[in-house]
């Protein structure tokens, strides 16, 4: 996943030092660049020391974020002495990406006018004038540090996380394949409130989809390298050579629809046409999909979508969607979840196998649904959320967890594993209260935090972490 670029900005106050700017242009870069970040800086001589001091340099750094629009994720705004923060807001309150505000720490041993930087005092300065002008900005632990340390590291992996985030949702597509699945109301979305947030939401029937997949030629190029990637992906040992077909052509059509619509991740609707006029499953290419890093929801799940698509950026790994599906005997913190097979092989415990539709197969009859993934989901820490839509907002819950290494019956179908969440009780009165529903997106990480700013403080949509809440006696 590509990392953020980054803006460098440099405050500067008069009176303190300015040897200390000079010190800072040639460190930040070079440590960012370490990091895989590229990187754009005003030219040192566009204005004293290369800095922002006056409200007339800062005007000239608000053209020069002008000039580069598009080429930047986010701002880093260096301290090297107090800073300025009029200049600071003149320069900064229309960039429009996230801002981290970085001060550098002084030392002890320099603590005399001439050599000590105050920044200490001037982050505080620039965050309550930023707060005044209503001018969203990020500040990390601990206030000051220097970009050579590792907390400085560890702060730019968590602000590249909230820049990516934040540059994806702004204008995502979403596709929509086929009509919401008739039985579930759960997952209905207002397309329009998606809008409203940058959110496009594309939608095509299953009709179409059908004609696209009758008359794909089997010999040509694009069914030929998808046939290999599926055979490659799992285990097909015992499924029907025209359910292996069939199965194929639909997976050519959704990458084409995908690239022709320019989706950033889809919903499908997988069931139970494809079963009841195919034949099949696609469950198999969601999670192909997800493996690739292209977010796929089961039922025509929007909502959850749009979740996986911020998890999938802010972790860099792939997301899966997963039903609240299971208690796990009497422990309270834990339970099953579970899908018929969109988890990414990324994401499982080992080889997985395709097999018939075990649960649709009651409605439909045996081998009609060929195309479930089953396997087992490894154990690894995981960021979960969920989204929908309310009277024109967007509502997120976020939380985290783990999978176990707990065993599932042998005879527990699809693709599951035991998930261990603090408070789970809570969580699912969170869910049914505010009605979310019975999906959740799943990735791999710790990335709670980076999920709340992005989407809370930056995008301004509604989040809540229910984990988080009193637990009720």
């Amino acid at each position: 996943m590509n990392q953020s670029r980054f803006a460098l900005f440099f405050g500067n106050r008069g009176f303190f030092p300015a040897s200390l700017l000079a010190e800072a242009r040639e460190e930040l870069p070079r440590v960012l660049k370490a990091m895989g970040h590229e990187v754009l800086m005003l030219d040192a001589d566009a204005t004293r020391h290369g800095a922002v001091e006056t409200p007339r340099e800062g005007e000239i750094y608000a053209n020069f974020l002008r000039e580069n629009r598009g080429q930047y994720d986010g701002v880093i705004l260096s301290l090297p002495n107090f800073g300025d923060e009029t200049g600071a807001v003149a320069a900064l309150k229309d960039a429009g990406v996230p801002i981290l505000i970085q001060g550098y720490p002084d030392d002890m041993d320099r603590m005399a006018p001439e050599v000590r930087r105050d920044a200490f005092c001037g982050k505080l300065s620039i965050m309550d004038v930023f707060h005044q002008y209503g001018l969203p900005f990020t500040a990390l632990k601990p206030h000051v540090v220097s970009p050579s340390s590792e907390k400085f590291r560890a702060n730019v992996d968590h602000f590249d996380r909230v820049c990516r985030i934040v540059a994806k949702m702004r204008n995502m597509v979403v596709g929509a394949i086929g009509a919401r699945t008739t039985a579930f109301k759960t997952v209905r979305i207002d397309e329009i409130a998606l809008q409203q947030h940058g959110i496009t939401m594309e939608t095509l029937d299953l009709s179409d989809i059908f004609a696209r997949m009758r008359a794909l030629e089997p010999t040509g190029e694009a069914y030929t390298e998808k046939a290999a990637t599926l055979r490659g992906y799992t285990s097909w040992t015992g499924v029907p050579e025209a359910a292996f077909e069939k199965i194929t052509r639909l997976g050519v059509v959704l990458d084409e629809v995908i690239d022709e619509y320019r989706m950033d991740a889809i919903a499908l609707r997988c069931w139970i046409e494809l079963q009841q006029q195919l034949g099949i499953s696609a469950c198999v290419l969601l999670g192909e999909l997800n493996n690739r890093g292209i977010p796929a929801a089961c039922e025509v799940d929007v909502g959850n979508a749009v979740a996986m698509y911020a998890l999938h950026h802010g972790s860099g790994e792939p997301a899966t969607c997963l039903d609240w599906n299971n208690n796990y005997g009497e422990e309270d913190d834990k339970c099953i979840l579970f899908h018929c097979g969109p988890v990414p092989r990324a994401l499982m415990a080992g080889p997985g196998r395709i097999a018939d539709h075990a649960i649709l197969a009651n409605a439909v009859g045996e081998g009609c649904g060929y195309g479930c993934h089953v396997g087992r989901i490894a154990p690894f820490d995981f960021t979960f959320a969920s989204m929908r839509t309310e009277a024109g907002k967007l509502h997120f819950y976020l939380g985290e967890g783990a999978f176990t290494e707990d065993a599932i019956p042998s005879d527990f179908f699809g693709c599951g594993g035991v998930a261990a969440i603090p408070r789970l009780q809570d969580v699912l009165l969170h869910i049914g209260y505010n009605g979310y529903r019975h999906h959740v997106g799943v990735t791999r990480g710790k990335v709670l935090q980076a999920l709340r700013e992005a989407l809370g403080h930056y995008l301004g949509y509604e989040t809540a972490e229910p984990q988080s809440a009193p637990r009720e006696v």
